[in-house]
């Protein structure tokens, strides 16, 4: 039975696991001076290539440069009742399975192309037993075409721009409740903003806790030589989410003006047992079951947004 916010528990029936092993050997293609390096990812299931890793051959031309880093951290919890060992393990397969560096890779990818940057380089691996990483080099489009118009000038490597994605699957066998954590990280430098796709990422995944944090670092110059500390207003994380995504979280806000630091916390403000049980139907249980279920969920959840055992 297909599960409510986009949560896909079937009993008793996942896609096998797919192993993810470096190729040693690669090329590099002769592609003047922007090139791509064909070392890819080799798929031990089905035999073929996977993911393509590319990389530039020459520095980029950094001229007139932004120099503001405004990195993004995004955090968020995903949280699941599953009481038997069995449950445990298949929830946590289910999740490795549907959140595998593929997927990851995609999401990150989607990013890149919502904040208006260029993909330089991609970096992806699943873990045994669970878990998986994403790591992409990014660049300003802007910096990429004075690469290309610029052939001959190399004066500076813009490596600052950056996205990261970590994942956590988590049980223990004396609690029933299982989680998965996702740790998302996006360092840009210049104009781009990772707030763009702030609310595309909450969308991506079945966010019961999210934690932002959000900094700009650095200075740039205008014209006449003055600093600036920032590029944009901003008062709050809040104002880059959507108002019907907000509507269904509690949120407080944690800012640093004075140093351009802010902090924003969610919690999932309904709980509906249908998108919280693994192979169990909520009718099908006693309403006193039902209310112990929805007290563990709460307070495992608190726990989390609040970083502190409460109970």
């Amino acid at each position: 039975m297909e599960m409510q916010r986009q949560r896909r528990y079937f009993a008793g029936k996942f896609p096998e696991r797919r192993e993810i092993a470096v190729k040693p050997d690669f090329t590099l293609g002769n592609c003047g001076e922007i090139c791509y390096n064909q070392d890819t990812l080799w798929d031990q299931r089905t035999n073929r290539k996977g993911a393509v890793m590319l990389g530039l051959k020459e520095k980029l031309t950094l001229y007139g440069f932004n120099n503001l880093t405004k990195t993004l951290s995004f955090n968020i919890y995903d949280v699941c009742y599953a009481k038997t060992e069995r449950e445990k393990r298949d929830y946590i397969s289910y999740i490795d399975e549907e959140y595998n560096s593929e997927r990851l890779t995609k999401i990150l990818r989607n990013v890149t192309d919502r904040i208006g940057a260029h993909v330089l380089n991609i970096s992806n691996q699943d873990y045994d037993p669970q878990g998986a990483s994403v790591n992409v080099l990014v660049a300003e489009e802007a910096m990429m075409d004075s690469a290309r118009r610029l052939k001959d000038s190399v004066m500076g490597h813009l490596d600052k721009s950056h996205l990261t994605v970590h994942t956590y699957p988590e049980f223990h066998p004396d609690n029933d409740i299982s989680t998965f954590r996702v740790d998302i990280d996006v360092a840009t430098c210049g104009k781009i903003s990772p707030l763009n796709a702030l609310d595309y990422l909450i969308g991506c995944f079945d966010s019961d806790i999210i934690t932002v944090d959000y900094r700009i670092r650095g200075f740039t110059r205008d014209v006449s030589g003055k600093k600036l500390y920032k590029d944009h207003d901003i008062n709050s994380i809040q104002e880059f989410i959507k108002e019907e995504t907000l509507a269904k979280y509690d949120a407080i806000d944690v800012n640093v003006y004075q140093s351009n630091i802010f902090h924003t916390k969610m919690l999932i403000r309904e709980i509906d047992l249908a998108n919280y049980l693994f192979h169990a139907d909520p009718s099908e249980l006693p309403p006193q079951t039902r209310l112990e279920i929805k007290n563990k969920l709460y307070r495992e959840m608190t726990e989390i947004y609040y970083g502190a055992n409460l109970y």
